[in-house]
């Protein structure tokens, strides 16, 4: 049992078989990863909520008083997320105890906490030492919101991890994949790598919603609007960035 314990201590994928589930090859690399920033550029039913999940539980688990925060863009979306973390609490066999539960709360005896809450600034504010902050849906998270939560990392040095499909080539999320450099690790998961969904219903998919929303939903594509005139290549072409040496 001890050595059981140890060994689900320190590799999340073993964790993540007591519960029942075999990651993916990224999945696994995501559960793995020593990285602080985060990006999952997974298409829809992939798995990125389950994998972060799992992160989010073995944090509180296995590291003794930390504040896990989930922020979806909508109370139902927080309610959904949470929902299936209390699956995976329930499938490890509660191996701490829970102290409260709610629909959107999960307190345990060691005083760790996970809190799942809608992204708004009423919601998220007072929050502080967050040790693990997942943002869900990261896309459809206003500028301003994803801005106000990175302070309550400063004092704990704690994780950040953006889970989304693509809304877009524009917003914060869009900022970071595309322009974030080396301050992020990237994962990108196209529906096409995921063995549980089949080639035949991506083809009806494609056929169904049309090349533009397929390549966002599903190829993780991050494509101009529809309605947009100038393409997001041809505004940055119209800016010339230029250094100008000043003679005194």
């Amino acid at each position: 049992m001890i050595a059981t314990d140890l060994a689900e201590a320190l590799d999340p994928v073993v964790f993540a078989n007591r519960a029942g589930i075999e990651p993916d090859d990224w999945q696994a690399a995501v559960l793995r990863s020593p990285a602080n920033r985060m990006l999952l550029n997974c298409a829809r039913q992939t798995g990125k909520s389950s994998t972060t999940a799992l992160l989010a539980l073995h944090r509180a688990v296995y590291v003794p008083g930390s504040l896990v925060l989930i922020l979806s863009p909508s109370l139902r979306q927080s309610a959904e997320f949470f929902r299936k973390l209390a699956g995976v609490y329930t499938r490890i066999g509660a191996r701490v105890p829970a102290k409260a539960e709610s629909a959107l709360r999960l307190e345990l005896e060691n005083g760790s906490r996970i809190i799942s809450l809608p992204a708004s600034e009423a919601t998220i504010r007072g929050y502080s030492a967050v040790d693990l902050l997942l943002i869900d849906e990261a896309s459809r998270v206003a500028g301003d919101l994803y801005t106000s939560t990175r302070p309550m990392l400063a004092v704990s040095g704690g994780i950040l991890i953006a889970l989304s499909t693509p809304h877009g080539s524009r917003g914060w999320w869009w900022e970071a994949w595309a322009r974030g450099g080396d301050a992020w690790e990237r994962y990108e998961v196209p529906a096409t790598a995921c063995p549980r969904i089949s080639p035949a219903f991506l083809a009806e998919e494609e056929r169904t919603l049309g090349a533009w929303w397929f390549q966002q939903e599903y190829l993780c594509q991050f494509l101009d609007a529809q309605t947009q005139v100038f393409t997001r290549d041809e505004i940055d072409r119209m800016f010339v960035e230029e250094t100008v040496a000043w003679e005194l």
